[in-house]
């Protein structure tokens, strides 16, 4: 069918990755062979960041998932000769990436581009209202399909937490939590390394506040 000539030519929340000449609304499906963990500035001064040791045992767990599946990992370290290095609780986890820019993006370039295939990133960390926030934003304006672990990200404060959260699913970015995008990664109860990954889910994420910011009566969720 036609568009009319005065309706405006919109084009949905899509996947558009570079070299590819189509355009298809994406429903967010994440497959391992073309994702990618960011794992963003959990370093030892951010510990008194409210939430922040739910949201490393949270990261902890999306990191050993990667693993057991193979879905290649980044993690940053935001200009640790001031915030210190990596939080010991995170530990063991692949070289850090040293970083000043508070986006992700151009300290992982090279692993960027080194996979063509990558259409999703799953991104952890802190803060929200800032490196999570931006790194998302660059790498929407790459083409590329972002899932905020919403219950491995935090902010020191709530108020900026929940509406940099808000901000993120209005720019396109999918809000998920831990636990649904394991199972979709991994995809089916047959998966060899499912057994594994059970034992990972068999206890729920620890509490970090989100009932409170996603109740009905918040109206940036509504």
């Amino acid at each position: 069918m036609q568009r009319s000539p005065s309706e405006p030519n919109r084009t949905p929340w899509a996947l558009c990755p570079p070299g590819h000449g189509s355009c298809e609304a994406s429903v967010g499906r994440v497959l391992p062979g073309s994702s990618m963990l960011f794992l963003c500035d959990m370093q030892e001064k951010f510990r008194h960041v409210v939430y922040f040791r739910q949201i490393v045992s949270v990261a902890a767990r999306m990191l050993k998932v990667a693993r057991l599946l193979s879905v290649p990992t980044v993690l940053t370290e935001q200009y640790p000769q001031v915030w210190a290095p990596r939080c010991r609780a995170g530990r063991p986890g692949p070289p850090a990436i040293l970083k000043t820019c508070f986006s992700m993006v151009p300290a992982v370039q090279q692993e960027l581009d080194a996979r063509p295939q990558l259409r999703s990133v799953l991104l952890c960390g802190v803060e929200t209202q800032a490196c999570i926030l931006q790194t998302a934003l660059d790498l929407l304006d790459r083409g590329l399909q972002v899932h905020v672990v919403v219950d491995a990200c935090t902010s020191r404060s709530q108020v900026d937490r929940l509406v940099a959260l808000s901000r993120l699913r209005q720019s396109g970015a999918f809000l998920s939590t831990s636990e649904g995008l394991i199972f979709q990664l991994v995809g089916d109860a047959t998966h060899p390394q499912f057994k594994e990954i059970q034992k990972l889910v068999k206890e729920p994420s620890p509490d970090s506040g989100l009932l409170g910011l996603f109740q009905d009566q918040n109206p940036l969720f509504r």
